[in-house]
């Protein structure tokens, strides 16, 4: 037999729960298939273990699998089976029913042990559908039911492996290799997409450059996106392994997608950033407005002071150090420099105390809480040492043109900037010309102003002075 894959292994798992971030594993079964290549009988090995899950099995579990808290005592736990199933599924395809859930599964449990875990990934559930379509019902006692399978031991886990291995066995007793091996190819570059999106969902998104909007029920949007490939970027969020619970929930609550195309990169970037400040969408977390982001100053006294973006205005930000996500942030880096510098701890105000310093104590101050140091000596030394991340003045008597075209060269978009400030994007002569007129307005953007730094201190020749 002349299979899809030179090696297989079919595998389930029996779990204490759904969650794969929290539940745990209680039994593993691989059914590993090496194929012949001279086209003969290829070799199978079958091999299972029950795992220790180190929490208590939820009794309805234990009704549907039978596996019990007594079963799994004395098992091992999965750290101590981890390199045995590591090494039965080395350099197979892996195969499983529902398999992001059985993989998910098993990319947490190795993570826990440091083992890394990244193997192609078959779905049986998707292979079903993509060769049965009119079938009624894909899942695996569907799958079983309707090919008259005969694994034993349903809803164990070498059971259920065993029973994916004769799924493949009857699809090549009853069609054509050629035919399985299409689709297998083909579902091993499709993302899985959520039964709630339209199957055409990924071919009406375009190629190019842009953001993405997920939306769910509601009309604020679930999770915005950027991507110089919106299509291929949108579908990897389906072909995840949800290393993440919030992963599975994005995926369950998505019911459209929105896209809207740039002509570059630094565009999309951009309208991401607007769009999750205004949209402040669930699932962007980590990128929406934080308050307490700012820069640093320095006082009339010299001493560091934390300035938040709210209260910065766009016009005056030259001159000042970072950005920084939090004053925490700030004071974490005025430690760094204080170690590195020999700076006071006390006059950068890491601390208040009469006399030494913390670090003048642990002979790593020059002094200028005690006056072995002259405080206008210490202040040249922080400003030399902040020097690389003072924020450079504004280089152009007004607003800034920086110029994106398309790679087909049909797109030209126009973004203008102003005092390190985002005043918009123009794709025409009229929208250009209000654009260089219009005042800059709204609060400093640490996002955005991250971004235009990084992009002139790259390739300032981009930036052109706009006539007005």
């Amino acid at each position: 037999m002349k299979l899809f894959h030179p090696t297989l292994a079919f595998v389930d798992l029996e779990t204490t729960g759904t969650h794969a971030a929290g539940d745990r594993i209680t039994e593993v079964g691989v059914v590993r298939v090496d194929a012949d290549p001279a086209g003969g009988t290829p070799r199978v090995e079958e091999w299972s273990s029950l795992v220790d899950p180190g929490v208590p099995i939820p009794p309805f579990v234990q009704a549907l699998t039978g596996i019990t808290d007594a079963m799994v005592r004395a098992a091992p736990t999965f750290s101590s089976v981890a390199r045995e199933v590591a090494r039965r599924l080395d350099g197979c395809l892996f195969v499983a029913h529902n398999a992001r859930f059985d993989f998910g599964f098993l990319k947490h449990e190795f993570g826990r042990v440091g083992v890394p875990f990244s193997p192609r990934v078959l779905c049986t559930v998707r292979l079903s559908r993509r060769l049965d379509p009119e079938a009624d019902g894909h899942g695996l006692d569907a799958v079983i039911a309707r090919h008259g399978l005969d694994p034993g031991d349903r809803h164990r886990a070498l059971g259920d492996a065993r029973a994916l291995w004769l799924f493949v066995q009857k699809l090549y007793a009853t069609r054509s290799a050629a035919d399985i091996e299409a689709a297998v190819k083909r579902l091993l570059r499709i993302p899985s997409l959520p039964p709630q999106l339209p199957p055409d969902a990924l071919d009406k998104i375009p190629e190019g450059p842009g953001v993405y909007l997920f939306y769910g029920a509601n009309p604020l949007p679930l999770y915005v996106g950027k991507s110089v490939h919106l299509r291929e970027r949108v579908g990897s969020h389906f072909c995840s392994d949800w290393q993440q619970e919030s992963d599975a929930r994005l995926s369950a609550e998505i019911q459209r997608i929105e896209v809207e195309t740039t002509a570059g990169e630094l565009g999309a970037l951009l309208r991401e950033s607007e769009l999750i400040k205004t949209k402040l969408p669930a699932h962007n977390r980590a990128l929406r407005r934080k308050q307490d982001a700012g820069v640093m100053t320095l006082d009339d006294e010299g001493r560091p002071a934390f300035v938040r973006a709210m209260s910065v205005e766009p016009g005056t930000v030259a001159g000042a150090y970072g950005p920084y996500s939090s004053r925490r942030a700030m004071r974490m880096r005025l430690q760094a420099l204080a170690d590195e510098h020999r700076l006071c701890w006390t006059r950068l105000g890491l601390e208040r105390r009469d006399g030494p310093c913390f670090a003048r104590q642990l002979h790593k101050c020059d002094g200028a809480c005690v006056g072995a140091e002259a405080i206008e000596a210490h202040d040249a030394r922080l400003r030399d040492a902040l020097a690389a991340e003072a924020i450079p003045a504004w280089p152009f008597p007004g607003p800034a043109l920086v110029r994106e075209v398309s790679s087909d060269g049909e797109r030209v978009d126009v973004h203008v900037v102003r005092d390190w400030h985002w005043v918009g994007t123009a794709r025409d002569d009229g929208e250009l010309a209000a654009l260089i007129e219009a005042p800059v307005r709204g609060e400093f953007d640490l996002d955005v102003c991250r971004l235009l730094l990084k992009r002139y201190a790259k390739a300032p020749a981009s930036f052109v002075r706009a006539v007005q």
